[in-house]
């Protein structure tokens, strides 16, 4: 798991950068964002089934020979699911110019991502009961046969969506190359010079450190911390991902004047609440009943703040989309490492702890990093689209400008 974060988020920044750099006959005719997506795809494929199947001819080999085995494919995976992420998210910059459209398109793709978590819940959850009493009896060794299976539908669909989205999207050339230099590599050093890039990050960090926490300690939560049955272990998490959903719809349909400060006030009351009341909650009626409503709390205020970030992202972004990628890579690597350091450092003062440590570390990890991020929010400026753009020698003062390079007269 380690290997995975590492190489995830030294990868993120790397091909957000070439990705951007890319210029070459295949990106001319293909489109860039898409040869990388496609460059990540069969990296995913040629190494998912390797990482949930048995060692191959490892029957006597010695366990760190396994482990170099295993951390082989996994990196090929990470570099690859980190090209398929970032290629996919840039795309949306370079789809539509609207800021209003670009939050749109930014909720229907967390929708499908949360569909997905669900749709894979569902189908482990038939393979386990078509083929046992997962009721009465644990998951054990003899039991990865089924998990292979789920493997190979889920990669089989993820094939099947990747190939409908590479011959149905086609890529534009981006706006921003008809009148930004050529010299992107000074651009790029540019971008890392402004203050609200690293403000944005931030916000985005936090609010990853809030969805992606969660997910990791609230099973554990159920468990050590309220002792609840194997099935709530399945059935909580499942209402954290329908709220979810009900926040990516509520972003697809809101109208123009919920700004990105409204949508993160709501998803952060939202998410705080239920990390209050998971810290105080214990009772009964709590276990059996409200824990549910806790979960949809989470779920829904998690969804609404991630979208929000991504969305004061590409507005960061705004007309420089031959930049985007980069701007997402960074992003992404600022999640990647603080999301692996708190899961290290939780888990390390976690043996030996009390039964309430997974709740105080939920409610106060969490709770604090969406305070954080609702802080720095509200001390956005009234406007973040175009921000990145600069004309010459900028400072690190120049997003308080709001400088836009005009598009030269034909």
């Amino acid at each position: 798991m380690l290997i995975g974060q590492i190489v995830d988020a030294v990868s993120t920044p790397f091909v957000g950068y070439h990705s951007d750099h890319t210029n070459n006959f295949l990106s001319a005719k293909y489109g860039r964002r898409k040869l990388w997506h496609l460059f990540g795809t069969l990296c995913v494929i040629s190494s998912f089934p390797f990482i949930f199947t048995e060692c191959i001819g490892c029957t006597m080999s010695h366990k760190w020979a396994q482990m170099f085995y295993f951390a082989a494919f996994i990196i090929i995976f990470q570099i690859g699911w980190a090209a398929v992420q970032i290629s996919h998210l840039s795309l949306i910059p370079e789809l539509a110019e609207d800021p209003h459209v670009r939050t749109h398109l930014t909720a229907i793709r967390y929708g499908f991502t949360v569909f997905s978590n669900i749709f894979v819940y569902i189908i482990t959850w038939l393979i386990l009961h078509l083929t046992g009493k997962c009721d009465k009896e644990q998951v054990g060794p003899a039991d990865a046969w089924k998990f292979r299976e789920v493997m190979l539908i889920v990669l089989a669909v993820g094939l099947l969506a990747s190939v409908i989205f590479h011959l149905a999207v086609t890529e534009k050339q981006p706006r921003s190359q008809l009148y930004v230099d050529d010299n992107s590599s000074t651009f790029h050093c540019d971008i890392l010079r402004k203050i609200l890039l690293y403000h944005v990050a931030i916000i985005y960090m936090s609010t990853r450190l809030v969805v992606n926490i969660s997910q990791v300690l609230i099973p554990l939560y159920l468990h050590q911390t309220l002792g609840l049955a194997a099935r709530a272990l399945a059935v909580v998490p499942l209402a954290s991902y329908l709220g979810s959903l009900a926040a990516a719809g509520l972003q697809r349909l809101s109208p123009r004047s919920f700004t990105h400060k409204f949508s993160y006030i709501l998803g952060s009351a939202s998410a705080l609440s239920g990390f209050v009341w998971v810290y105080f909650g214990s009772d009964y009626d709590y276990k059996v009943m409200f824990i549910y409503i806790v979960a949809v709390l989470i779920g829904f205020g998690g969804a609404q703040m991630l979208v929000t970030s991504l969305s004061l992202t590409a507005d960061l972004v705004g007309d420089s989309t031959h930049a985007s990628a980069f701007v997402y890579g960074l992003m992404s690597f600022t999640d990647k490492l603080s999301c692996g350091a708190a899961i290290a450092i939780i888990q390390m003062f976690a043996d030996g702890a009390e039964s309430s440590y997974y709740r105080d570390a939920l409610s106060w990890v969490c709770g604090c990093a969406t305070v954080l991020g609702l802080c720095l929010t509200l001390a956005l400026p009234s406007t973040t689209h175009n921000s990145l753009v600069t004309i010459s020698n900028p400072t690190v003062n120049d997003d308080e400008e709001r400088i836009v390079t005009p598009i030269p007269t034909l």
